[in-house]
């Protein structure tokens, strides 16, 4: 959808592991601060659209979980819409958020994401992932991993995995396999990924990871399932990331010295298709692209799903930075670096930024604001005008439940 929205606050906690944080304690740090970055208080807000995919596993907060954090910062009265859509939740939220604004329901709106998936119990975590299926289809996790193991050329009868990790790992690990014997992807690009954005992360003080990896130590590190290392998996994390949307005439009012103008979000789902025909990642994009009339040439910068690092190299496809299978070529080219010709994930992605899961959306949109602003530091992009985010979620087929991608703009 074209959209006509501004985006005036920013505001995100450290991701990590938070787990003597109540969960609306870290959804308050991010709004407060998003509050504070636009110049507005609690009393400013008319619509909220609170993202969060888990609470009801691991809090036991099944229901009201927006209104739950708001009464905390004392706002109440005003529509408080509740969005879960697995780990697109939040970028949801804000295509919602955008939608009302641009229509003119709203002159201030605000987006937070936040989750928290720590538990001292690890199983626990690990069940908010079972969710994000179709679990009343028995053949539906088993025949993705099937048609997974086939493109592979593994045996499509392989049991799935252990308890010990995501279901997603087995899933991750099957299609880098397939992409792999497809296009001869290697494991040094794949771990070039990770290496890239351990870089970004390092010097990204909000990140949860914050050391620099070498390819090397990348393929060294524990196996969780051939080909993926630890590090090459996005960790659980805990988290709030927020923003505050505004109108044209309220930006015009408050007079905003950095103005980040939202031009098109879209929110697509799951659809059953065929492995040699589009997937959602690449038609979530061409749409986003034609709503805000640009194209891949147009973008400064980009954080993307990287909820695996080959995830990554197949994002790039989706983006149109390359063609099937070229991912690999760009890392060993460095045209993703932050001094490359399109960066990716400068923020150090989901691999080292953290993903908790509900939050990760938004903080992709705070990363880019700030890109967009020139308010990153080290990290800073060169000359950034021009930013998108792509973030999906869940399972349904043999590709993502939901994708969400956003593109915005700096105005000068």
């Amino acid at each position: 959808m074209k959209m006509d929205a501004y985006v005036a606050g920013v505001g995100m906690t450290r991701f990590g592991n938070h787990l003597t944080t109540r969960l609306k304690d870290l959804a308050a740090e991010a709004i407060r601060a998003a509050l504070a970055d636009a110049g507005l208080g609690p009393d400013d807000i008319e619509a909220a659209y609170m993202g969060n995919a888990a609470a009801g596993v691991l809090q036991g907060q099944e229901m009201i979980r927006g209104q739950a954090v708001l009464r905390s910062l004392g706002v109440g009265r005003i529509p408080v819409i509740n969005v879960e859509n697995a780990c697109a939740t939040s970028s949801t939220a804000f295509a919602q958020g955008a939608a009302m604004v641009t229509a003119g329901a709203h002159d201030v709106a605000l987006v937070c994401g936040y989750e928290k998936l720590f538990n001292e119990d690890k199983q626990k975590s690990f069940l908010a992932f079972d969710g994000a299926v179709d679990t009343e289809d028995p053949n539906g996790l088993t025949g993705a991993l099937r048609s997974l193991a086939a493109q592979a050329g593994e045996d499509p009868d392989a049991e799935l995995g252990d308890k010990s990790r995501s279901v997603f790992v087995d899933i991750y690990a099957y299609m880098t396999k397939a992409h792999m014997r497809r296009y001869g992807t290697t494991r040094e690009q794949i771990a070039g990924v990770t290496a890239k954005n351990s870089r970004n992360g390092a010097l990204n003080p909000r990140a949860q990871f914050q050391k620099p990896m070498t390819v090397p130590e990348v393929l060294a590190a524990r196996e969780i399932l051939w080909p993926l290392t630890l590090p090459m998996c996005s960790p659980i994390g805990d988290g709030a990331a927020a923003l505050v949307l505004v109108s044209r005439r309220k930006a015009a009012a408050l007079g905003l010295s950095h103005r980040v103008r939202v031009l098109s979000s879209v929110v697509a789902s799951g659809y059953d298709h065929a492995p040699d025909e589009e997937s959602l990642g690449a038609y979530a994009c061409r749409q986003a692209y034609a709503a805000a009339g640009l194209g891949p040439q147009d973008l400064s910068c980009a954080e993307v799903h990287d909820a695996s690092a080959p995830s990554e190299l197949i994002a790039y496809e989706y983006l149109g930075l390359c063609g099937p299978g070229g991912g690999g070529r760009l890392i060993d080219e460095g045209v993703t670096e932050i001094t490359g010709r399109t960066p990716v994930n400068a923020s150090g992605g989901l691999l080292r930024k953290g993903h908790p899961i509900g939050a990760t959306g938004a903080a992709q949109i705070v990363e880019l604001t700030e890109q967009l602003r020139g308010q990153c530091g080290p990290r800073q992009v060169a000359n950034a005008r021009i930013g998108l985010a792509h973030n999906g979620g869940g399972l349904i087929g043999n590709d993502a439940a939901a994708t969400v991608v956003s593109i915005l703009a700096r105005e000068s």
